[in-house]
């Protein structure tokens, strides 16, 4: 899809491109999601720089990522998507900034470009340009990784309070581990993809700091750039601590169901302790000899029951007297 963003008035609206050999002089964002051959070759042409392929937006080196090619900045950054599903993911986006115009490539669907698209939709200032929209986009990916990671350490928290929690408010142990399991899992995983997203977005704002010849930042986006450096920082550093902290929950957690295995293992070997004097005792008596005098006394038969009883009792009170039980 091939969207062109142009300046309104007081808004930047999206303009509707019918044909692809003509591109408005004013455009300062171009946003291409799923490009095809044709409009790469399109955009290439009109704006007179090279598109990356998608296997090129994949590459993890810094020099594939971040380089300047005929006066343009190529910078790909690595963005969350779906977060808010059960299969978050990541998606290389890729910048292109050139000529006070922003081009954007990317193969999915990131939350902070609609997000940015309807706030420039409402009000923007009348002398945008495309470093604007890319501080926006940059701005908007930031704060949409620390709402990642507030609602990750909340649900953090309360893995944490369901392992704690009292003895006596504990149901359901083994359906409720499993699923505690899972959750420490899954924010496990997408704590690692939002530090992995954070760190290519610093590198992006680093690389957008540096000075290049004929690129000048004015004072407000320098200000800018180095709050968002402070910002990713931050995060960076919150995301290396719920990574620490999953990781206390999860050993916590595998010592709880360890702790649960050993008191069923325990009831099970106190249970064959304490039957096996009774079982002794009614196996002596089973056995068919011919000469047992208790066979003929008439409380032969209380007698066994009593000694199987005692049998019983006196091992199970040596254990509670130890505090076994």
């Amino acid at each position: 899809m091939f969207s062109v963003f142009v300046p309104s008035g007081s808004s930047l609206k999206k303009s509707v491109v019918e044909d692809l050999a003509v591109l408005p002089d004013n455009a300062v964002w171009i946003d291409l999601v799923n490009p095809t051959a044709a409009e790469d070759k399109a955009v290439e042409r009109l704006a007179g720089i090279a598109i990356p392929t998608r296997e090129d937006m994949q590459e993890i080196e810094i020099s594939s990522r971040l380089y300047l090619e005929n006066g343009a900045r190529y910078m790909t950054a690595t963005l969350m998507c779906h977060s808010d599903t059960d299969m978050p993911r990541t998606t290389a986006v890729t910048f292109i900034l050139g000529d006070h115009r922003l081009v954007t490539v990317r193969y999915d669907q990131p939350k902070p470009f609609a997000q940015v698209e309807a706030k420039l939709a409402r009000t923007c200032t009348p002398a945008i340009s495309g470093e604007m929209v890319l501080m926006e986009l940059l701005d908007a990916v930031i704060d949409r990784c620390a709402d990642i990671l507030e609602r990750c350490g909340a649900d953090i928290d309360q893995v944490s309070h369901d392992i704690f929690e009292p003895e006596a408010e504990r149901h359901g142990h083994a359906k409720q581990y499993s699923q505690i399991l899972i959750t420490i899992g899954r924010k496990g995983d997408l704590t690692s993809k939002v530090r992995e997203s954070l760190v290519s977005i610093g590198r992006v704002v680093t690389f957008l700091s540096a000075v290049v010849e004929g690129v000048k930042w004015s004072k407000d986006m320098r200000e800018q750039l180095k709050t968002m450096q402070r910002d990713v920082g931050s995060l960076t550093d919150h995301a290396s601590y719920l990574s620490n902290k999953i990781t206390f929950v999860l050993d916590a957690m595998l010592g709880v169901v360890n702790l649960e295995q050993n008191n069923i293992i325990k009831l099970f070997s106190v249970m064959a302790v304490v039957l096996m004097p009774p079982t002794l005792i009614a196996s002596i008596y089973g056995m068919n000899f011919k000469v047992m005098p208790e066979l003929e006394w008439v409380h032969g038969y209380p007698m066994a029951l009593l000694m199987m009883l005692a049998a019983a009792i006196v091992p199970y009170w040596l254990f509670k007297l130890k505090k076994w039980l």
